[in-house]
């Protein structure tokens, strides 16, 4: 499925372009997967019911699923080859990081897919394993599987500078594409336009997490971020991202689980569309 002797072949070329790459250390790879396979995982994706979370507030509209055994049998699959020794230390001869950790519950990751009108507004990712204290968050993987995805429908994952002063890389999220980067504290990333793909379509992908276990890691909740010019749309943005911040801290402390931060953002929503002038 996964052909870990091709990766390792190119491994030299990818190393070089991982670790000088602007605006943080990234790459993106095209046919990652044979063709036919990734046909079949993006036939696989479930229908979005009770065993989707959705993450829905000010800063984003996309819905996850990271329960395996919902998924098809390709991506079932894939996620053990994704999790295994070998691409693991693939992954780590490539970026220059020893000992990576996967993340068997898939704490905020999983499949993912947003619809029309969704988006990610621009942040930096949380730092630390919500469960685990010791586990600092190092490398994001994301892999697209969109057949057909027009370039008018959106959804083209933006990297931004360190400073958040211009962006700098635009990657369209078409089919077999992964993209791997650092999750640095300053490693700004999202898909903040709403996208207008046609209705039941959605901007489909997974996301795995890989982690190195530290003593002491800094622990930041997820960092985001107005863009230049966004004017008081920043407002929202600084407020939305501060209510997270309280409730990832309580969410830590409680230990609470996705599914119930869905549930919590699920009516936080509803409260701030009812009590909006448009509500």
């Amino acid at each position: 499925m996964l052909d870990i002797g091709r990766l390792e072949r190119n491994l030299p070329e990818y190393r070089a372009q991982y670790q000088s790459a602007s605006p943080f250390p990234h790459i993106v790879i095209d046919d990652f997967l044979p063709s036919d396979v990734a046909k079949d995982c993006a036939g696989e994706f479930p229908e979005r019911g009770d065993h989707w979370i959705s993450y829905v507030h000010v800063n984003e509209r996309k819905f996850a699923n990271k329960q395996p055994a919902t998924w098809g049998d390709t991506l079932q699959k894939l996620l053990d080859e994704l999790q295994s020794p070998e691409f693991v230390a693939f992954i780590s001869a490539m970026t220059g990081i020893e000992n990576l950790k996967i993340d068997d519950t898939l704490e905020g990751a999983g499949l993912h897919q947003s619809l029309t009108g969704g988006f990610l507004n621009v942040h930096a990712d949380f730092t630390v394993h919500p469960k685990r204290r010791h586990w600092r968050r190092r490398i994001n993987l994301l892999l697209y599987f969109n057949p057909d995805w027009s370039p008018e429908y959106g959804g083209d994952l933006e990297l931004w500078s360190t400073d958040m002063r211009q962006m700098v890389r635009k990657v369209s999220p078409v089919l077999n594409r992964a993209v791997l980067f650092n999750t640095d504290a300053d490693s700004f990333h999202g898909h903040p336009e709403p996208m207008t793909c046609p209705e039941g379509m959605a901007r489909q992908s997974l996301a795995l997490y890989y982690f190195t276990e530290e003593d002491a890691p800094v622990v930041r909740s997820t960092e985001y971020r107005a863009r230049p010019g966004e004017g008081l749309r920043a407002v929202p943005i600084f407020l939305d991202k501060t209510v997270l911040r309280n409730y990832d801290r309580l969410k830590r402390r409680m230990k609470i689980s996705d599914d119930g931060a869905g549930r919590i953002l699920r009516r936080i929503d509803r409260i701030r569309h009812k009590n909006s002038p448009q509500g």
